[in-house]
């Protein structure tokens, strides 16, 4: 991923076009790929390469063309090199990333233009700053500072994790202010629906934990009256200096398997969320959301790496090869603490996962949008790239249709980030992220994982 050279034109010849919109499909069509861009799309020829004789021309007969997908929660621009991270996306199919934790180092670095990113690695699309936690955002004060501190940065959205309710519920007002999207995860015992109407852009990983399940609960109430008063993470009176460096290390330890980190009180108000889930309170919340444009990045896989951690079908997981032997070390570990958790509490994630996959598909019916994201790098048992195809087959496995979890890494992450007119759809004059398959994507999501080529900013990259 050295060469930054300007690709020539490409010809993508007799493939079929994908239409995200509405699965229709369109054969034996050439797309002409130039200056990273879908130049041209037009009936199938027999001879001729097309721009002007000097394209690169690829047989797609029997493939089929998709835009290049969204991974839509990760981590990847961290403290270490994340090339080899960056190289397994784009390897599967990822031509696009919302960086999910930001830093006051990383948003200079994208205004400098120092990013380790290029024409051949997946675009970054959004970034925060640092995620709001005690240490920049303890008091609501703080959290204010820190939110138009990450405003004047360029911060393209605020991120919200292990905050109090009041805090926020503060940096959601003073974000919606400045105009500034904010998304994450919801403090324990908040009222969800406030937090919906007050202009949560998405909310991440189902909540997590009682999250969005405690509004889904006809003991609602009681869930959040014991968890707000026992909130767990006591935070700072002030901002900690250099709260970003303080804070990272710790965050990373945390975020390998936050289970791990759950108070019996937690566990013992998941279990009573599960028992008293309600299927016409989720409704009447689905519609809430849907009403107030409140988005969904559920995430499932990690949940499901989190909440089965034992589960031998990570543990044996062919593509752990892949990553480095401290890593898998770290994951092997980790599990082996998961399996160390009192029966009880196993079996109550297990339950609360089973019902994260029901209610994901209660959310998509309700019209709630949803986007594709895996939580990947730092995440334990995910491979980053191969961790958001895990994710569509979990989506699948919820009840999604293959046509939505094709729509939820592309055309409905495009229109969340406001990117309908470049990506999305495969479309003249659209960026030329692409992926070629060899089997149709509306038919089977498996199909999705069959991946023959990646098209990155018009350069066309075989499956080898």
């Amino acid at each position: 991923m050295t060469d930054r050279s300007e690709p020539g034109p490409v010809v993508l010849r007799g493939v079929t076009v994908v239409s995200t919109r509405d699965g229709s499909l369109t054969p034996d069509m050439d797309l002409v790929l130039a200056d990273g861009r879908i130049a041209e799309i037009k009936p199938a020829t027999d001879g001729g390469e097309g721009a002007g004789g000097t394209a690169e021309t690829v047989d797609a007969a029997g493939k089929f063309v998709v835009p290049g997908f969204l991974e839509m929660h990760t981590h990847v621009l961290g403290p270490d090199d994340p090339a080899r991270d960056l190289e397994l996306m784009l390897t599967t199919g990822i031509t696009g990333f919302r960086l999910m934790g930001g830093s006051a180092k990383l948003l200079k670095q994208r205004r400098d233009g120092t990013l380790p990113l290029s024409g051949q690695t997946p675009e970054l699309l959004a970034m925060p700053g640092a995620v709001l936690n005690p240490a920049n955002a303890g008091t609501v004060r703080a959290a204010v500072a820190t939110v138009r501190e990450q405003h004047a940065e360029g911060a393209d959205f605020i991120k919200t994790a292990l905050v109090s309710g009041p805090v926020f519920f503060a940096a959601e007002a003073e974000a919606r202010r400045l105009g500034l999207p904010i998304v994450g995860h919801l403090p324990a015992g908040i009222d969800v629906r406030a937090a919906s109407r007050g202009g949560l852009r998405s909310i991440e990983h189902l909540g997590p934990g009682t999250g969005v399940l405690a509004g889904c609960s006809t003991d609602e109430a009681e869930i959040r009256a014991a968890l707000s008063a026992d909130p767990g993470v006591k935070a700072p009176p002030f901002r900690i200096p250099f709260a970003d460096q303080v804070m990272g290390p710790v965050i990373r330890k945390l975020v390998i398997n936050p289970v791990l980190r759950s108070r019996p009180l937690d566990v013992q108000m998941l279990r009573r969320a599960i028992d008293t889930f309600d299927q016409d309170r989720a409704a009447e919340l689905a519609a809430t959301f849907a009403a107030d444009g409140t988005w969904h990045c559920p995430t499932l896989i990690r949940e499901r790496t989190s909440e089965l951690c034992d589960a031998p079908e990570f543990r044996d997981d062919p593509n752990l090869r892949l990553m480095d032997d401290k890593t898998v070390g770290e994951w092997r570990a980790t599990a082996e603490k998961f399996a160390a958790l009192p029966a009880g509490t196993r079996a109550t994630y297990r339950d609360a996962y089973e019902l994260q996959l029901r209610l994901t598909k209660l959310l998509d019916d309700a019209g709630v949008k949803l986007i594709a994201g895996s939580d990947s790098v730092g995440a334990v048992w995910e491979v980053p790239g191969y961790a958001l195809h895990q994710e569509f087959d979990e989506l699948a496995r919820a009840g999604l249709s293959p046509l939505r979890v094709l729509q939820t890494v592309t055309l409905d992450a495009a229109e969340f980030l406001g990117r309908e007119s470049t990506l999305g759809t495969v479309e003249q004059g659209k960026q030329a992220d692409l992926v070629l398959l060899t089997a149709n994507p509306v038919g089977d999501v498996a199909a999705l994982h069959r991946i023959a080529g990646v098209v990155r900013a018009g350069r066309y990259h075989a499956a080898a």
